[in-house]
């Protein structure tokens, strides 16, 4: 149970409270908190030091206000488990084979999406085009230009989502210092694994250069993308991709939304299974006797 240091403020402590017994199970998901008033009869506190002990359980994603209906509990976030495994991966496949079931081939090269790839609300899992938008000068694109040894006019860029049971989970800019891209390549809701799409459209093999971990806050565009308040951290993964002599080929910009991934870096071998000792189903022998026969 957490303390509340002196100068706690009395709306955080009714925040705390409240947290507790939705922790505790009181309150399971998709239950609607008792109301205003009630919650200010019980804890006898006025409506507004609810109204602002709600309002803190709500950044803090535990529970959804409905405006006109009630405030109701958020079922606990799934994470989705990113291995990386850092003393033995070395080419770069993309992050959607690490996520999703069969895609370490990059997913269907026509573009197209079978029943069986639908979940259950309609939409896919994968990656898919968002768009090609040209290299402006932006900061993300100087910094792109940086990274890759090269002038912004000389590289390419193509923004994707990625989703997983069937939400957005990740936003993800590419780019690369060949073009132009190919329009089907780019085709926007066009699925596949774009680290390989563009390995392939460039002709050649990418391996890991580098990779970093950062946060940052939700801009307008990608808290719009991932469906999540502006300001929301996210998760950061960045980094570049060359080729097998070392050039530079390619730098990868993922903002990933915290609350559903995680990254899981592996520092040993997973232990062997032990086995129980297996016995011989013979009766033992029994021990020599006394010779038999007339003595």
């Amino acid at each position: 149970m957490a303390t509340n240091p002196p100068k706690t403020p009395l709306y955080r402590r009714l925040a705390r409270r409240l947290q507790e017994r939705i922790d505790a199970g009181a309150y399971p998901a998709g239950t609607r908190l008792p109301s205003e008033p009630e919650l200010s009869a019980e804890f006898g506190v006025n409506r507004l030091t609810v109204r602002q002990a709600v309002a803190e359980l709500e950044r803090a994603a535990v529970v959804e206000i409905r405006r006109g209906v009630g405030t109701f509990v958020r079922a606990p976030a799934v994470r989705v488990s990113i291995a990386v495994d850092p003393r033995s991966q070395r080419f770069d496949l993309g992050s959607v084979h690490a996520a999703l079931p069969g895609t370490a081939d990059g997913g269907s090269a026509d573009g197209d999406v079978t029943d069986d790839e639908l979940t259950d609300d309609g939409f896919t899992d994968g990656e898919f085009v968002l768009g090609a938008p040209p290299v402006s000068g932006s900061a993300e694109d100087e910094e792109a230009a940086r990274q890759l040894d090269r002038a912004p006019a000389e590289l390419s860029r193509v923004d994707t989502v990625i989703r997983l049971g069937g939400r957005a989970r990740a936003v993800c800019s590419y780019w690369v210092p060949f073009g132009p891209l190919p329009g089907a390549l780019v085709r926007p809701g066009r699925p596949g694994n774009l680290v390989l799409d563009l390995a392939r459209a460039a002709g050649v093999e990418l391996e890991y250069d580098w990779r970093a971990f950062g946060a940052i806050g939700a801009d307008l565009a990608d808290a719009e993308l991932l469906d999540v308040p502006a300001g929301t951290p996210l998760l950061v993964r960045e980094g570049v991709s060359c080729t097998p002599d070392g050039a530079p080929a390619l730098y990868v910009r993922r903002r990933i939304d915290g609350s559903s991934a995680r990254f899981v870096l592996n520092f040993r071998e997973p232990r062997p299974e032990r086995r129980p000792e297996r016995r011989s189903e013979q009766p033992p022998e029994p021990p020599p006797g006394p010779p038999s026969g007339p003595r």
